[in-house]
Order: structure tokens, then C-alpha cells, then sequence
């Protein structure tokens, strides 16, 4: 859904507040409508007294009747760095909104900050790997955020790596982008259970009539405690003995908020954790392949000796 009319002037004010030179096409096309709308909400804005004049594209005469933003450069550089880093923006709903809270901060920043942000390299970039989209992303998320809002629930079609396509009806409380992709966390009426759906998996979603009443202590700051990423399960402490390349790897940087770390003077490192759920870890173990070995628990251990056993066999030949 594009703009309303007075969010789009708004928009252009801030645009030509922030850069020069800009035709009407420029403009059509940063705002998504035609030429015409453009030319539309130039006479609009010339109406209501804003000092706009057309010279190898359309300037501002004056930016006095808006005071500038009292940020420092540094504090816009880390606004800069947070939008231009967010997942949000690759989604369709949030685009715009991101598109436009630029464009406000862009043009409300004093002489000395745009001076600096002018001269100044960008020495920092924040790059966040995601799955790719499906088609119907932004409809679906959209959807959901409405029934989430208005606690109804809704009706999905969903396509589990484990079972397969399916239907449920589910109430959802909240989405969370986690790892590379957007998850909504939902009661299942068909499982009578709490449970995690990844947005791009649902294939169709109808946000019905019926509300629902939400349990407490469902928080999504809390949620995933203890998780290693987005399963949840049964708490299970795992060991795991790290040497070489893996060993320094783990060392230099932290993957669990409860995890401890233990070096021997030969380079081996120690690693120990409580997470819910065995999946996630168990994937993360065999990335470092013959450089982890696990300790306990002694199932998570027999498990992976079978794997390797199956692993030897299939690249024998």
C-alpha cells in the first residue's frame, strides 16, 4: 500500500531538505507514484507557503521554519548504521517506513553533522545474512502483525521440514527475527502446544474473526531463554573438547549466554553449556568436524559416532 497523500508531501519535504537537484522523476520514483501526483503535491506544498523553486530540479529557498535535530555525528552515524543494518528493510511493509524515517533524520540534521557525514568515510557496515523471502512474505507478514495486534486468531497453511504441508489454527503473540529469518511464535490448537513457525514456511494465512485470550508469561524477550538459537526442548548440559583452528575459534568469541570456556596449556579447549534442545547444537558441533568432540552426553556422542561411521562409508568409494 503506498503512501497517503499527506505522508507523501511530508516525504518530499524531507527529501529536498536533505538533497538538491532533484526532478519530479526522481521524486516519482523515490515515492512510487507518477509524475503527475508529484507535480500535484509540489503545487500543494507551494500552497501551504512552503518555499519550493524549481532550478536544475527543485530546491527548498529556505529551510528556516523547521529546526534542525539535536544529534551529534556520532549518534546519527549510529542511527545511520541501525537502519541500513535492520532485517525490516528487506521486508515490503517496513521499507518505506524505514525509507522515510531517513529521509526525516536526513533533513533535520544541523550544517556541522551533514558536513561531517560529506567528509567523512563510512568506516563501519553491518551486514545480517537472511533466507531468502518468499513471494507472498509481505502479505502473510502483515497478516499476522494484524492478528497479533487484535489477538485473533488465525487460520495457516504451513510447510514443516519434518511433517509437511499442513493446516492448523493458531493463536499468535509475537514475531522475532532470529538467526537469518523472521518466526512468529503461536499456541497450535491442532498440537495444544506452544510452538515457533518460520514466516517463509507459511503459505497462506487467514486472520479470522475469532479471538483469543493470551496466556501469561509468553514474553518474547524471555521466550528463548536457554535455547541455542530457535528450537526449544528439554534442558541438556553438553560438553564438547575443542583443539586446534576450533579451539582458538571458540575461544575468541561468545555463542551462548551461559556457556563456559576451559584452556589447557596443549591448546584444547573445554566447552560447556545447558541449551533446550539437542538439534541446533548437535549442527553447530559438526561444523567444526573432526576438530569437536563431544564429551557428554553420552547419547549425543553415540549419535555422532553413527553419523561418522555413515559419513566413512558413503565417501569410501
Amino acid at each position: 500500500m503506498g503512501m497517503s497523500k499527506y505522508d507523501r508531501m511530508l516525504f518530499i519535504l524531507n527529501i529536498l531538505r536533505s538533497r538538491r537537484n532533484l526532478t519530479a522523476g526522481n521524486l516519482a520514483n523515490e515515492c512510487g507514484v507518477t509524475e503527475r501526483s508529484i507535480y500535484r503535491d509540489i503545487i500543494s506544498l507551494s500552497e501551504a507557503n512552503i518555499p519550493i523553486y524549481f532550478d536544475h530540479g527543485y530546491k527548498l529557498a529556505s529551510n528556516n521554519f523547521l529546526p534542525p535535530l539535536n544529534f551529534s555525528y556520532d549518534e546519527y552515524n549510529c542511527l545511520k548504521l541501525a537502519l541500513d543494518s535492520t532485517p525490516l528493510g528487506n521486508t515490503e511493509k517496513y521499507q518505506p517506513v524505514i525509507r522515510k524515517i531517513r529521509a526525516k533524520v536526513d533533513a533535520g540534521l544541523s550544517d556541522i553533522v551533514k558536513k561531517k557525514h560529506k567528509f567523512t568515510p563510512q568506516t563501519t557496515h553491518i551486514e545480517i545474512p537472511l533466507t531468502e523471502a518468499a513471494e507472498n512474505q509481505p502479505e502473510i507478514f502483515s497478516k499476522i502483525e494484524n492478528a497479533i495486534t487484535n489477538d485473533l486468531k488465525i487460520e495457516i497453511e504451513y510447510d514443516s521440514i519434518q511433517s509437511g504441508l499442513s493446516s492448523r489454527i493458531a493463536d499468535p503473540y509475537f514475531i522475532m527475527f532470529r538467526g537469518r529469518a523472521f518466526y512468529y511464535v503461536a499456541y497450535c490448537n491442532k498440537s495444544k502446544e506452544l510452538r515457533t513457525f518460520r514466516i517463509d514456511r507459511t503459505k497462506s494465512v487467514k486472520v479470522t474473526d475469532s479471538r483469543f485470550k493470551r496466556r501469561q508469561g509468553v514474553d518474547a524477550k524471555t521466550y528463548f531463554d536457554g535455547s541455542w538459537s530457535v528450537f526449544l526442548g528439554e534442558k541438556v548440559a553438553v560438553t564438547i573438547m575443542f583443539t586446534g583452528t576450533a579451539a582458538k575459534l571458540i575461544a575468541s568469541s561468545r555463542h551462548h549466554p551461559h556457556e563456559t570456556k576451559k584452556r589447557y596449556r596443549d591448546g584444547r579447549l573445554k566447552y560447556s553449556v545447558t541449551t533446550r534442545g539437542i538439534e541446533e547444537i548437535r549442527r553447530w558441533i559438526l561444523s567444526y568436524g573432526n576438530e569437536a568432540e563431544v564429551i557428554k552426553p553420552l547419547s549425543l556422542r553415540n549419535e555422532l559416532c553413527k553419523l561418522g561411521k555413515q559419513l566413512s562409508a558413503k565417501y569410501k568409494n
